[in-house]
């Protein structure tokens, strides 16, 4: 025990020792008369109010003061201890200037601190949060070429409100006014606030906006605060429309034109070929219902800006529809440039025409992509795509694209019979911006919905087993509520699976598993799918999340109209094909905290079930779940982990890197670390596995089971990602510490962990390299 206290002792001793160092070699440094700036302590001085009030009153008051001391970690500076030793720079470049601008970071001197600035910032915060009687006065206490300021602050008692009164009169600015103090944020017996009464002139502003005052400003309020009411600290806001308002501040104004650009260009404009305003006369030839498109060239398709705009002729100017209309301009993703400008036409009656000028993108655009790619199953490839895009194709934004692709597949270790894959394909979707429907569908999201139509073909060849023809399309709509929540709704999903030129030798190994001989069993798959996707990840909060969740119904109308029930020899076809009957849904969260701008945390966790019945035994082989790889469990390689405590090593002869299942559960965890510039590091842990709904007899351990907790694999590693802003580089190292396939009670792998042999760090070690963010 004597041993232990000696040894933190010495601990305790050397890390004092390293605090004296550091500290006395920062100032060191100093020239004769200067003083390291250590910071600033805030003295208040206040009987009156409470401990929570001083708290936050001297929180507010030190975030205010500048310039800030130099950072500080346990009573030390590193930072400016790498800058006071790296060598001084003629050269921007090189390890110095990296170690002293970079890492480093430059002295704050006493001499840099405006005292009596810093004493002024107290005072008129202090009167803008209701001390209207403060008073601050400062003082310097410095020791071993350091200095500390000390401010004190009497800032005497609080201002409390005690009447808020909007004042009237007979216009017509001041009677929507009137109608909407029901809402001010002053209120009677809270304390005096500037940015409160702030807040309050832009809800004013904001709600005229929506009533057609939109040259108002919140400069056009004024709040006078008569303190001399009472004797109690007491205060009254008196709220009143400046007497300089200008006139126009004061007018309701309504939509006369409603004309569209389509083609604007500014170098049109210079050229005279377009002028706002326009002549009404000129107009006419260019009307459309209630708007004027002026198109002469008739690129685009009047009835589209009926749809997108929200101002029609008549209308009282609200803010909502403006920035409405903006954004669902922008949504139709074939203008690059989106503004508007309102010009008075009658002054009089308090008109103006709305002018939107749209700077269309290219319309059309061929893109040549070339990949390679590796993965933890142990392949090696490439993909080349070809992509054409016309983002105008009937003239009414609609989106339509297509693409012709082919990739390979390299086998280049792992087991045997893994076989190469080559894949050819093409895909066509048409987007329109609208929902086509028998039905009339409103929607007031700044998001235009679509009705997307797609059509695709691939041929897939596994040499030496088979060749797979698959067909698909869709039909369905996407729309978005807001920012956050998108809607994804396929009325018809459907794909239909032909097997050929299966080989002899594929044949042969079939015939031993039900599960490969379903692979090349032709399929049919159709019905609707839904997903519906939530997320904030966009905010500016320490914590954000996303959610993404899908339900798949395949085969149930059909199946309850034919009355199909594979269980009771009552299998249904479509032209010879049984087609496939289940219900699947799939959950994926993720949540993201950020404890500064450096590091972060990342958690991720899928739930997933897929059920068959009715015409179908089994789920699809295509539509199954599958687990590890370099976006899932990474200590274990692409779809060789499950089903459940089932050993893919036994498979002698076939598809051990090919095990799916139809229940999956998966919890990943991340933490995230900036080191340099666009080098990140993270260190993970990933657990998770896939089950079986049904039994099989060639798998045993593969069905879901009270026993699935220890069947869930555990992985865990470091990673290092290259981010270069267009493209982010990940290679993730893992090694397995629970194996579902183990005997049980050895399924952890700690006592097996053994670096120095070359076997187990080929078997077990799995270097991830894949593009992007696993999640």
């Amino acid at each position: 025990m004597r041993k232990n206290y000696q040894t933190y002792f010495r601990y305790i001793l050397t890390f004092g020792m390293a605090s004296v160092t550091l500290s006395c070699s920062n100032t060191k440094y100093l020239q004769e008369g200067q003083m390291l700036y250590t910071g600033a302590k805030i003295n208040i001085e206040n009987d009156t109010i409470s401990k929570n009030e001083k708290k936050d009153l001297q929180a507010a008051l030190e975030a205010n003061l500048t310039p800030k001391p130099n950072s500080s970690f346990l009573g030390l500076r590193p930072k400016l201890f790498f800058y006071n030793i790296a060598k001084e720079l003629k050269k921007e470049k090189g390890f110095n200037y990296w170690l002293k601008y970079k890492i480093g970071e430059k002295p704050v001197l006493l001499g840099d601190v405006d005292r009596e600035f810093n004493r002024e910032i107290i005072e008129n915060y202090s009167e803008n949060k209701g001390y209207f009687n403060a008073a601050a006065t400062y003082d310097t206490v410095s020791k071993n070429k350091k200095a500390q300021v000390i401010y004190t602050v009497r800032p005497g008692a609080r201002y409390l409100i005690s009447d808020v009164k909007f004042q009237k009169d007979s216009s017509l600015v001041n009677q929507e006014i009137q109608n909407i103090t029901d809402k001010t944020f002053l209120k009677r017996g809270n304390p005096f606030d500037l940015d409160v009464i702030k807040s309050e002139r832009q809800r004013i502003d904001n709600s005229l906006k929506e009533k057609g005052f939109y040259y108002f400003h919140p400069d056009n309020i004024i709040v006078q605060a008569d303190s001399t009411v009472s004797k109690n600290h007491k205060v009254e806001l008196n709220v009143k429309l400046k007497d300089n308002t200008p006139d126009l501040s004061t007018q309701q104004f309504s939509i006369d034109k409603v004309v569209v650009f389509p083609n604007y260009n500014i170098q049109d404009v210079r050229q005279g070929k377009y002028s706002v305003p326009m002549d009404p006369d000129s107009l006419q030839k260019y009307a459309h219902n209630d708007i004027y498109v002026i198109d002469p060239q008739h690129k685009f398709k009047p009835k589209i800006f009926d749809r997108a705009l929200y101002f029609k002729r008549g209308d009282i100017y609200n803010r909502t529809n403006h920035n409405l209309t903006l954004n669902r301009l922008i949504s139709l993703g074939v203008f690059k440039f989106v503004k508007n400008e309102f010009v008075v036409s009658d002054s009089l009656l308090h008109k103006f025409d709305a002018y939107y000028l749209l700077t269309p993108r290219e319309l059309q655009s061929l893109r040549l992509e070339a990949l390679g790619r590796t993965n933890s199953a142990n392949y090696a490839g490439s993909e080349l795509n070809l992509n054409w895009t016309h983002r105008n194709f009937f003239k009414g934004a609609e989106q339509f694209k297509a693409s012709v692709y082919g990739a390979f597949d390299v086998q280049i270790g792992g087991p045997e019979n893994a076989k190469n894959i080559f894949r050819a394909g093409t895909n066509v979707q048409l987007s329109i911006p609208r929902i086509v429907a028998p039905f009339k569908f409103n929607s007031s999201s700044a998001f235009v919905p679509r009705t997307n139509i797609t059509l695709g073909y691939e041929f897939q060849n596994r040499t030496e087993y088979y060749t797979l023809n698959t067909f698909s399309g869709s039909f369905g709509y996407v729309w978005k509520e807001n920012v956050r929540k998108e809607h994804d709704l396929k009325i018809l999903d459907i794909t239909y699976v032909s097997p050929a030129n299966i080989t002899p030798l594929y044949d042969s190994l079939s015939q031993k598993s039900d599960a490969m001989r379903r692979v090349v069993e032709r399929q049919l798959i159709f019905g609707p799918t839904y997903s519906y996707t939530y997320t904030n990840t966009m905010l500016s909060k320490p914590t954000t999340m996303y959610y993404k969740g899908t339900l798949d119904l395949a085969g149930n109308l059909t199946g309850l109209i034919t009355g199909a029930n594979v269980k009771k020899d009552k299998e249904k076809s479509i032209f010879g094909v049984p087609f496939s009957q289940y219900a699947k849904i799939e959950n994926d969260v993720r949540l993201y905290h950020k404890f500064n701008e450096k590091t972060s945390l990342a958690s991720r966790l899928i739930a997933g079930v897929a059920y068959p019945y009715g015409n179908s035994e089994h789920i699809p082989f295509s539509r199954q779940f599958f687990s590890g790889g370099s976006n899932s469990v990474r200590a274990f390689r692409a779809r060789t982990l499950g089903p459940g405590s089932f050993d893919p090593r036994t498979i002698q002869e076939g598809y051990y890197f090919d095990q799916s299942g139809d229940i999956k559960l998966e919890l990943n965890a991340e933490y995230r670390a900036n080191l340099y510039k666009f080098l990140n590091v993270a260190v993970f842990a990933d657990a998770g596995n896939v089950w079986l709904v049904n039994e099989d007899i060639e798998r045993p351990g593969a069905k879901f089971s009270k026993e699935f907790l220890s069947e869930v694999a555990v992985g865990a590693g470091v990673g290092l990602r290259l981010d270069f802003s267009i493209l982010i580089l990940r290679l993730d190292l893992a090694m397995p510490l629970r194996v579902p396939y183990y005997q049980r009670g050895d399924r952890w792998a700690f006592d097996k962990i053994n670096f120095g042999d070359s076997n187990w760090r080929r078997d077990n070690l799995i270097l991830n390299i894949a593009i992007g963010y696993p999640f």
